[in-house]
């Protein structure tokens, strides 16, 4: 009688099973070798929960386990569908492959568990024909869209929208936080009626200084520096915060050797010894390259004999030899690279 029953629970249909169990399943199916590779790209809570899951299965009837591999096709194959042309076009290629239930079974599955972002039609669109099709409408319609586009793309449209539209559009970004999913509809509808249901029912976060800086990041220098500016009068406390994170520390690896050295004459030896105690070995290596050896020993030694230093310290440290890298560009004493661009300075 046992026998029985431990026979019928293992005969459990996929539906039944759970989502960890699924996973699990799933996992053992593929193999060890892909498996571990999956796993590098989960949490350790993840990892954890899969491998207790794993640890628990029994016998899995093959029933089962093809039944789960299908639904992960399935639910690959939407996910795809619905990268290159939205749930609309997903649904209709579904309906041709699988019927219309299942199609709307598995778009459902789907989109419980994936949050499809609001404008996700417009993040396909060429940035050259979505410029013609927004730069009329209201700086913050413009700011809400480009706060959800991929950075490069964004930076193509904010650099060339008219310079005052620029900078109010920079300045809406940078302060946008959340916004309701009523005016997410409202804007995706006149935008693009048909993928009004697009939106979230939760509220949506986007835009910020982070974001902005991304944009601006890629944007030419030109219109870097315009909005930059406009910013500075109209928010100096904005524009500042805006300048700390267009350049980190860390990228001072882009300098070049030339430039290095510039900054590292204004640069006191105490403030370097800081600057230099939590940074990747490629950051420590780039400036004692650019230091005589005599230089480069003394300030290991500062670091070594430094002993633990606060966080705060050292990103206070880090944060002054990146204020006088920005003196010497605007001086034009030295260039920084920025993203993308490949011209070549004679």
């Amino acid at each position: 009688m046992a026998k029985a029953a431990s026979s019928s629970g293992a005969k459990k249909s996929a539906k039944e099973t759970n989502g960890r169990q699924k996973a699990a399943i799933f996992l053992v199916s593929i193999g060890s070798q892909v498996s571990s590779e999956i796993f590098k790209y989960l949490r350790e809570d993840e990892i954890e929960t899969l491998t207790f899951e794993i640890a628990r299965l029994e016998t899995v009837e093959t029933e089962q386990k093809d039944a789960i591999l299908q639904e992960f096709q399935e639910l690959m194959m939407a996910n795809q569908f619905i990268s290159t042309g939205g749930i609309d076009y997903a649904r209709e290629l579904l309906e041709k492959a699988l019927g219309s239930q299942k199609a709307v079974d598995v778009i459902n599955r789907l989109t419980s568990s994936l949050q499809v972002r609001p404008f996700d039609f417009i993040r396909r669109t060429d940035p050259a024909h979505l410029l013609n099709f927004i730069q009329q409408e209201h700086p913050q319609t413009i700011a809400l869209i480009l706060a959800y586009l991929e950075p490069n793309k964004a930076s193509v449209i904010i650099q060339n929208l008219p310079n005052e539209v620029q900078t109010d559009v920079a300045r809406r970004i940078a302060t946008m936080d959340r916004t309701s999913p009523e005016v997410l509809r409202e804007v995706e509808r006149v935008l693009e009626k048909k993928l009004s249901t697009l939106s979230s029912e939760d509220y949506t976060a986007a835009g910020g200084v982070e974001s902005i800086v991304e944009i601006l990041n890629l944007v030419d220098r030109t219109s870097e520096k315009q909005i930059i500016e406009a910013l500075e009068g109209d928010d100096p406390e904005l524009a500042e915060e805006i300048k700390k994170r267009m350049f980190v520390f860390e990228d001072i690896v882009m300098l070049d050797d030339k430039s290095i050295q510039k900054v590292m004459r204004e640069v006191d030896s105490g403030e370097l010894a800081k600057a230099l105690k939590s940074v990747d070995a490629e950051v420590q290596d780039k400036i004692f390259r650019n230091m005589s050896k005599r230089a480069a020993g003394m300030l290991k030694e500062d670091m070594e004999f430094m002993g633990p230093v606060r966080l705060k310290d050292v990103e206070e440290a880090q944060q002054k030899i990146v204020s006088i890298i920005r003196k010497l560009e605007e001086s034009g004493e030295i260039i920084v690279a920025r993203a993308g661009e490949d011209e070549l300075v004679v």
